[in-house]
């Protein structure tokens, strides 16, 4: 499913036109972008919880040459999906 696909069956499903809903998806995803960032957690109660996850500095190896080379640390976002959507997915 597309950013447009979602944008529609929202729309149709909420009675939003589908301007609004866009709209609507811009702001959740920027608040939980902004929450990410400052190192929040943002759990949404039956659906999920994001957070952030660090990942440690490694040694890795380029597969085209063979050379080895240093990758940082780095911050990444993590999903935990929530019982009701686990047991709706099955």
């Amino acid at each position: 499913m597309t950013k447009a696909d979602l944008v529609n069956a929202m729309a149709e499903k909420a009675g939003l036109s589908k301007a609004e809903t866009e709209k609507a998806i811009k702001a959740f995803t920027d608040v939980i972008t902004e929450a990410l960032k400052a190192g929040e957690k943002v759990a949404l109660v039956g659906f999920g919880t994001f957070s952030v996850g660090e990942r440690a500095a490694r040694v890795g190896q380029n597969p085209q040459t063979g050379e080895k080379m240093n990758i940082p640390a780095a911050k990444v976002p993590k999903f935990k999906p929530g019982k009701a959507l686990k047991d709706s997915v099955n």
